[in-house]
């Protein structure tokens, strides 16, 4: 292998939970809810699928199925497509569902796994170089920066950047072709099986991770480097 792409969420990093993102933007907002208001408004958010990394939609409003569907195509329909979903729960104040998504995409809202910093630097000074592919609607590059992991990657490839999304094989081709690297010595890691997997069309080998909490999965990612010697 010559080269590893990692996927984002559920691989390297993990979103916060549901209510600590709320309790987090009503502190931003400065608005309190008592902590049952809170408890149950966090769980409505959850079973609604409101938090881009966390848990699917129980079910999808059909006024929103379509943008769901090609959520991951624009920054545009990404924000629609959560804000959405979010607007399905009654909240103190209408503008939090917008600050609600705002929130999501500080590099606050992240925790690296507990190894990624340890695989990502062992596999550069491996020589190996390193991409991250990720369905997305936004720019997840501050969040690397501000971990400290940005020094690791060699390219971003983002969906919403090529309005194209995993499983479609052409992301994983636009990332080989970014670190001038041949697909049959590619490595693709992810936690979805669907969209990750999509790598085996270019003819990528594929290694899945378990998309767990942070301080249950701390050395996920390490098995990656057996497979890159």
């Amino acid at each position: 292998m010559t080269a590893v792409l990692f996927d984002f969420s559920g691989t390297l990093f993990r979103v916060e939970s549901t209510e600590s993102w709320l309790r987090a933007t009503l502190d931003d907002a400065g608005l309190r809810l008592p902590a049952p208001e809170l408890a149950e408004t966090a769980e409505a958010l959850q079973r609604a699928g409101a938090l881009p990394g966390g848990a699917p939609p129980l079910r999808v409003p059909e006024e929103l199925a379509e943008t769901w569907e090609t959520r991951d195509e624009s920054s545009e329909l990404h924000r629609a497509a959560y804000t959405g979903l979010s607007r399905q729960v009654p909240l103190p104040d209408p503008g939090l569902h917008d600050a609600l998504y705002e929130r999501h995409m500080s590099p606050g809202a992240w925790s690296a796994y507990p190894d990624a910093a340890e695989v990502l630097g062992a596999l550069r000074g491996r020589g190996i170089a390193v991409g991250v592919v990720s369905n997305i609607g936004w720019d997840l590059r501050p969040v690397f920066r501000a971990h400290d992991l940005d020094r690791f990657v060699d390219t971003y490839v983002l969906s919403y950047e090529h309005g194209i999304r995993k499983p479609d094989p052409r992301l994983f081709g636009v990332a080989c072709a970014a670190l001038g690297v041949e697909p049959g010595r590619t490595l693709m890691v992810g936690d979805d099986r669907r969209a990750d997997g999509g790598a085996t069309a270019l003819g990528c080998a594929v290694h899945f991770v378990d998309h767990l909490p942070v301080a249950e999965r701390p050395a996920g990612l390490r098995p990656v480097l057996d497979l890159v010697p």
